[in-house]
């Protein structure tokens, strides 16, 4: 048998809302990505991404690493690099939570913080200057076709059979795009009806894990054609439904998720029937040091 930590990755659980969604004629369920052992959704992609790698040659265990994240790809590629012996720098904004730091430095990564003001965009060029300069090698989940093709093969999958078929809509943050390229794709070969609604923030809002990129920043890997719908939500509306997720749901989870669930709310009322699939990404024990849950 495989006792592995990789084989705990995905087949993540579906939850349906019991008290959130009013709706009696629709029913939308909860994928519940923070039970992955690196306790998000980015564990899929950051295991394909690094196999896919290694298989390919492209990097060997005297490979110097690095990528730029606001968080949750960190941990789960400082997770899988510590499986197979990887060394690995993470490039973060400095407003990073101190639980997402602790936990990359725990998995053996190396950590450097970049000024907040100059975002994840700023991280970005900071990890590009080093592949450019320093002949580092960068994984680029921004435009890496191993991101998406890890929902392709496993997180769309899984929704059509949980779902036996049935999913008529799927909801999903935006950040790198890769959960909802790659799950798009599949979900769209088994029906074209299968509606897929991306989540966007308002102008004005600051939710981590959810950007709205400048044209020069947009993921190399993201395709309009695959997204049927986009939905704002405001930072208000995110951290109030993160608040209500936990304490009417049971589901403790970030503020991208509240985003997320808001969306697929403003969904569910419009809908006469169907079955909605929302993603809740990540766990929200790593936002106990910000102000998510005061």
């Amino acid at each position: 048998m495989n006792f592995s930590i990789e084989r705990l990755i995905g087949n993540t659980p579906l939850v349906e809302s019991k008290v959130l969604n009013t709706n009696p004629n629709v029913k939308l369920l909860f994928k519940l990505e923070g039970q992955n052992p690196g306790g998000s959704v980015k564990d899929r992609a950051a295991y394909n991404m690094i196999t896919a790698a290694l298989e390919r040659g492209e990097i060997t265990k005297d490979t110097k690493l690095i990528e730029a994240t606001s968080g949750n790809t960190g941990i789960a590629l400082a997770m899988i690099a510590a499986m197979y012996k990887l060394d690995l720098e993470i490039v973060m904004p400095e407003n990073a939570t101190k639980e997402r730091v602790q936990t990359m430095r725990a998995y053996g990564a190396t950590v450097i913080l970049t000024p907040t003001e100059v975002g994840i965009e700023g991280a970005r060029d900071f990890a590009e200057a080093k592949v450019k300069n320093e002949g580092y090698f960068m994984f680029n989940q921004f435009g890496n076709p191993d991101n998406w093709e890890a929902h392709y093969k496993t997180t769309g999958p899984e929704i059509w059979r949980d779902t036996e078929g049935k999913v008529t809509h799927f909801v999903s943050s935006m950040g790198t795009t890769g959960t909802i390229m790659g799950t798009s794709t599949y979900l769209k070969e088994q029906s074209s009806n299968v509606q897929i609604v991306g989540v966007q923030p308002t102008d004005e809002s600051s939710i981590p894990g959810i950007r709205k990129w400048p044209q020069e920043y947009l993921p190399k890997i993201f395709d309009a054609t695959k997204v049927d719908q986009i939905l704002e939500v405001s930072e208000a509306d995110a951290r109030v439904m993160a608040k209500r997720l936990a304490e009417e749901e049971g589901i403790f989870s970030g503020m991208s998720s509240g985003g997320a669930t808001v969306a697929a709310l403003r969904l569910c009322e419009k809908l006469k029937e169907g079955i909605v699939v929302s993603i809740i990404c990540d766990r929200g024990d790593r936002y106990l040091s910000s102000d998510l849950f005061d």
